[in-house]
């Protein structure tokens, strides 16, 4: 009797969520045309966050019991979890619609902000931990346990003393803490384009994307690979997840490059690497491009931009990479009956529709990202009806599905830049962020490459085991000041610490996507993992490179540009053939190690500026006549060729 009002529970808690989710995509799309404006209502932007926060809340009480959520992520709610859920709507609805009220008596503290704080304190918090592990809460109350003890706290990083009641009432509702930055780009901006998002892959956009990279290289050398690299990173810049990046193409890609000869272990790694790239990958980046771009008070434009130069260097060592190991490994093309490119357009060309739309809205019309989405999005409704890829298309149901799986979707974001505010708010009422910035500085000196090994150490550390928007967030507030201070433009010290962020997701211990790609394989995840490190090396380079070189995020003349990018591209593809040892046939010792020591000081790594420049030259014109050498004589000797392998 207690199961079946359990699971009767449970349905009617899954059904008001999905209503809930619907509301806070409704709510969404109003607040971007201006709805509220345009009924003569004025509404402040905290109120409009506080009712997205209060639904996010609500929705995941109501999917995910007090353990954590299931890997479909619902679990069902019990009596408490319900009541909780309802307690947090009501409370925010409340302080929705008394904001500029209560904001007024602030200083005076009254009890209700005491009570409105520390629901939303405690909710937050608990819902966290319920959806994305004990990392983030644990990291979030070390802040809150430091801030209570901050005036005791010896040395350089002693702070301000903080009562209870004020640090609940200041996090839990100031728009300088909870309701700041993070949560308005949560609200305002991602959540439209992971409306846009479901509605592409609703529509059958997915399988575009995959038949088009199949039909692209699916009949080159170690052509599953090389699928998996172009289909990850078109989906990972939409999706802003590696995991999800990696669960969603992993399941086509990989089968695919255990077929063609590649070992269960680098095929993890390939499908974890390249899905995490596509965070990092303009036009769109996930998330963290559109929260740089806020914390830096730069156009999304700008950051899009500077991102691309570090994103083609990353794919290219990437593509190099399953390139020279299907060559070594003698792997097989694609074996299934592929289209072509031409035919994979006929069927999809209308999918280009929506990114025209977006690229134009976004680069050329210059309509800031929110508004460039919601036009994207139309066009995909538009085409969506009317013209079918294969099977898919968008009907009615399928539409109202898309509005249920993005309010669900962001349920998770919008907690996470919730407790990020939490984490801003304790660093700027207690001083702690500069307290950081300056015994870092003061600890290392004014030794650059120092500081940028110690954040980027830093940067792993705190990335592991978190979502990217949390990552980014954190180490925006974090580390990001100690490497503006150390003399890094801002744009290069932020896109340093998203690189390092994003490389946790292939570094063990806890290496989220290598780990997830490793459960598809069924390989080893710490083999994985260190597979994923070894082909994703360039990750580790390339910001150290951009910081020193700024012409690579397109600062400078377009002579120089160039110029840096061939010296980039020369190195990368140089190091990659020593780590890998084939390049026409296997290479020794001498050779790899020679290609690997060329290709470093090939990298336009300033150390010296003038005196590197040359060497970097110099490297670079030894590289191209050698490579030139060993294609050539191997192309002459087919006796050098591999034996052919079977899956291993």
């Amino acid at each position: 009797m207690a199961s079946v009002i359990d699971n009767k529970l449970g349905v009617m808690a899954s059904k008001v969520a999905s209503v809930l989710a619907v509301i806070m995509t409704i709510a969404c799309i109003l607040w971007n045309i201006d709805a509220p404006t345009r009924m003569g209502v004025a509404v402040l932007t905290e109120q409009y966050m506080a009712l997205q926060l209060g639904l996010a809340i609500c929705i995941v009480f109501l999917i995910s019991g007090f353990k954590r959520a299931e890997p479909d992520g619902v679990s069902s709610p019990g009596i408490i979890d319900i009541c909780l859920a309802i307690i947090g709507l009501c409370v925010l609805l409340y302080a929705a619609a008394y904001y500029a009220e209560l904001l007024s008596e602030q200083a005076y503290r009254p009890p209700i902000l005491t009570l409105i704080g520390s629901v939303v304190v405690i909710l937050v918090l608990e819902g966290v931990r319920r959806r994305s592990g004990w990392a983030l809460f644990f990291i979030v109350s070390v802040f809150f346990t430091y801030a209570l003890f901050a005036h005791k706290v010896p040395g350089p990083l002693i702070g301000r003393e903080m009562s209870p009641v004020k640090l609940v009432q200041y996090v839990g509702f100031d728009p300088s803490a909870v309701f700041s930055t993070p949560l308005a780009v949560g609200t305002i901006i991602v959540l439209l384009f992971v409306f846009f998002g479901q509605l592409l892959f609703a529509a059958g956009g997915g399988a575009f994307f995959t038949d088009l990279a199949m039909a692209a290289t699916g009949r080159t050398r170690g052509g599953s690979a090389k699928i998996s690299v172009i289909a990850s990173a078109l989906f990972g810049s939409i999706s802003g997840s590696a995991v999800s990046n990696v669960v969603t193409t992993g399941v086509i890609t990989i089968p695919l490059m255990r077929r063609g000869g590649y070992s269960k272990t680098d095929a993890g790694a390939i499908e974890a690497i390249a899905s995490t790239g596509g965070q990092l990958t303009p036009p769109i980046m996930g998330a963290a491009a559109f929260l740089m771009a806020e914390f830096l008070d730069i156009s999304y434009m700008t950051v899009a931009a500077a991102a691309v130069i570090p994103a083609m260097l990353y794919y290219i060592s990437i593509f190099l990479q399953v390139d020279l190991i299907a060559g070594r490994d003698n792997i097989t093309t694609v074996d299934d009956d592929l289209m072509t490119v031409r035919e994979v357009l006929a069927m999809g060309w209308h999918f280009l529709v929506p990114f025209a739309v977006l690229l134009g809205a976004l680069f050329w019309l210059r309509r800031d990202p929110a508004d460039s989405a919601l036009m994207a999005s139309v066009a995909i409704i538009a085409v969506g009806f009317f013209r079918k890829y294969g099977e898919d298309g968008l009907t009615l149901t399928k539409l109202l599905n898309v509005f249920i799986s993005t309010g669900k979707s962001m349920v998770d974001l919008i907690l996470i830049v919730a407790a990020a505010g939490f984490v801003i708010g304790i660093l700027n009422i207690t001083g702690l962020g500069f307290a950081l910035t300056l015994l870092l500085v003061d600890s290392i000196g004014n030794n650059i490459f120092l500081i940028l090994f110690v954040s980027a150490f830093i940067c792993i550390l705190l990335g592991m085991g978190m979502p990217t928007s949390g990552v980014y967030v954190l180490l925006a507030a974090l580390v990001a000041p100690s490497i503006v201070e150390a003399g890094v433009s801002p744009i290069a010290a932020h896109l340093f610490i998203l690189y390092f962020g994003m490389m946790s997701m292939i570094t063990p211990p806890i290496a989220l996507a290598a780990f997830a790609a490793a459960a598809i394989t069924k390989s080893n995840p710490l083999d994985t993992g260190l597979a994923a490190m070894r082909i994703g090396w360039a990750a580790y380079i390339i910001p150290f490179i951009f910081v020193c070189t700024p012409a690579l995020l397109m600062d400078g003349e377009w002579l120089d540009i160039g110029i840096a990018f061939g010296k980039a591209a020369t190195g990368v593809f140089a190091v990659s053939v020593g780590i890998v040892g084939f390049l026409g046939k296997k290479l020794n010792v001498g050779l790899r190690l020679t290609f690997a020591i060329l290709g470093i000081c090939s990298l336009p790594i300033a150390l010296a500026p003038a005196t590197w420049g040359h060497v970097n030259l110099i490297c670079c014109a030894l590289i191209i006549p050698l490579a030139f050498y060993l294609i050539t004589s191997a192309k002459k000797s087919p006796t050098n060729s591999p034996a052919p392998q079977g899956t291993r």
